[in-house]
């Protein structure tokens, strides 16, 4: 990855968190690693915890930043939640769900944030 393409994701990242902040998210962790893999936000919402993944965009060549939430990404974001949850709570007994956050920047310097609460189910 190039530190171009680095630093446009920490500042998607930085981005999602104000907006979530703004949303009534209390964010708990950013960049929650294990071996084989990363969830780039954990954050509470009410009652509910949260595994937030950011997508970040320049132009829709690719495709729509939520088109690349594919299978298997979630299958090893649902993963890193277990881990997550049976680490940090010791039970898999909690309420959460996996929310999106896409970045778009536009051309002419501005960008828009939007999510998608609920956005996939837990893949095991």
């Amino acid at each position: 990855m190039t530190l171009k393409r680095k630093q446009f994701g920490n500042q998607a990242e930085d981005l999602a968190v104000r907006f979530l902040e703004r949303q009534g998210y209390r964010i708990l962790q950013r960049n929650f690693r294990l071996r084989f893999g990363e969830i780039d936000i954990i954050a509470q919402d009410q009652d509910t915890l949260c595994f937030v993944e950011v997508k970040a965009r320049t132009t829709d060549e690719l495709g729509s930043p939520w088109e690349s939430i594919t299978y298997f990404k979630q299958r090893k974001l649902s993963k890193l939640a277990l881990a997550y949850l049976r680490g940090q709570y010791k039970s898999l007994d909690v309420r959460c769900r996996f929310d999106v956050v896409a970045v778009s920047s536009h051309e002419e310097g501005r960008e828009t944030v939007e999510v998608i609460k609920n956005a996939f189910e837990v893949w095991t």
